[in-house]
């Protein structure tokens, strides 16, 4: 009888300490354990990679297929709150009981492989996604594509939502150099997707090289934004009109078209009819991004990181205007652009309340503040012991005209929503 852990918490804890370092870029170990498990994979895989936007790709995918009748499975990271907010099936994240059964499976056909949390987590996906008999599954890439977890799983259909500068410790230091490692997730004969209105040329090579059939939005495919709808189009030609989504921002609609071309390419294997694609868009909504969780003042969570989604951030921020003041509470990773983010941030900004990120990867509050004050030198900025601390003091300084915006990484966004949820 072997001697597992008992409940999910001690198992993470577990899966946390038997790989010497969290992030390992390699498909050899994982591969060798999916053979012992013999995974049956036989459902429709879509894979999602790309620098921002992944997530809500992933959660509009998931809407659509969701409405038109299939039994859909989803696979996200990070979490929140619950490590089960990965793993969903029918947009409902799976049991304890589930993910434990599928830990022990994987850890009694490990013998002696070392695996990292999100490989384990990933393995533990396809587990349940095989024994639920799922109609489709969308996979979200954890870091990179050519050698993430996911990979190892052929997509009959993969997107890449945007190409910029993020992790490039482990992707590179260019856009060039990133794009190869994201392309890694097109496969020979099947659609490749490429959400960037500029990819690098190495991505587009990349693709040609493995035969695969690239769409880049922009080019093959896009969309025509009106008042309260927008629509689709492939090759210049009008396909569907749709509302907007409720996800807030411009980028919104480009991983909202990214899917809409992805539904449209797997349309022999998966049909579905215009209601539900309508239907599907406009329901869509995912906590973290420019999401309101109150008004008068307004608090705002997002859980941008890098430059290319604090610009976005910050041309939301400048869309939605309010008549007071704007308090950032604010911390993020030391392996994060924390330069880029806060110079695209800077003007938007009134005040920064800054604390540090409980996390081994978290950037110190001296390397946040002098960062700011190098960009501003006359900033305002408070430090706080922890990003709650920070947040109910920004609540006491606030009238009803300001607005608080928590932002810089899902460990900031996940702890405000502790307290407020």
């Amino acid at each position: 009888m072997h001697n597992y852990p008992m409940n999910l918490n001690d198992w993470i804890g577990y899966i946390e300490s038997i790989h010497p370092s969290t992030i390992d870029l390699t498909l050899e170990r994982i591969k060798i354990v999916i053979e012992r498990l013999n995974l049956d994979v036989s459902f429709p895989i879509l894979t999602v990679g790309g620098t921002n936007g992944k997530g809500s790709t992933c959660s509009i995918l998931e809407s659509i297929y969701k409405e038109a009748g299939y039994k859909v499975a989803c696979y996200t990271s990070p979490h929140f709150l619950h490590f089960n907010e990965r793993i969903k099936i029918q947009a409902v994240a799976v049991s304890d009981e589930l993910i434990c059964e599928a830990f022990s499976r994987i850890e009694s056909a490990r013998e002696g492989v070392t695996l990292t949390y999100f490989e384990y987590g990933t393995i533990a996906a396809m587990i349940i996604f095989s024994e639920a008999n799922v109609d489709v599954a969308i996979l979200e890439v954890g870091l990179g594509g050519r050698l993430d977890a996911v990979n190892v799983f052929d997509a009959d259909c993969a997107i890449v939502t945007t190409v910029d500068l993020d992790h490039m410790d482990y992707l590179g230091h260019t856009r060039e150099a990133i794009g190869f490692e994201k392309a890694g997730i097109y496969r020979t004969e099947k659609i490749a997707i490429c959400g960037d209105f500029d990819p690098p040329q190495s991505l587009i090579k990349h693709a040609e090289f493995i035969h695969s059939d690239l769409k880049i939005i922009g080019k093959d495919f896009g969309y025509e934004a009106h008042h309260d709808s927008f629509d689709f189009l492939i090759d210049s030609s009008f396909v569907i009109n749709l509302p907007l989504p409720k996800l807030q921002g411009d980028f919104q609609l480009a991983n909202a078209t990214n899917a809409l071309m992805a539904v449209k390419a797997m349309e022999d294997k998966l049909p579905l009819t215009e209601i539900s694609i309508q239907k599907g868009i406009a329901l869509t909504l995912l906590p973290g991004r420019f999401q309101e969780v109150k008004k008068m003042p307004s608090l705002i969570l997002d859980v941008a990181h890098n430059p290319q989604a604090a610009r976005s951030l910050s041309h939301n921020l400048e869309t939605h205007v309010v008549p007071g003041k704007t308090i950032a509470v604010f911390s993020i990773l030391k392996d994060k652009d924390i330069s880029g983010v806060i110079k695209v941030l800077n003007l938007c900004i009134d005040a920064w309340f800054i604390a540090e990120i409980q996390n081994e990867r978290a950037a110190s509050l001296e390397t946040i503040s002098n960062t700011i004050q190098k960009i501003n030198p006359s900033a305002h900025i408070e430090a706080f012991k922890n990003i709650q601390e920070a947040y109910q003091f920004a609540s006491k300084e606030v009238t009803r005209n300001d607005r608080i915006i928590v932002f810089g990484s899902f460990f900031t966004v996940a702890d405000i929503m502790k307290i407020i949820s």
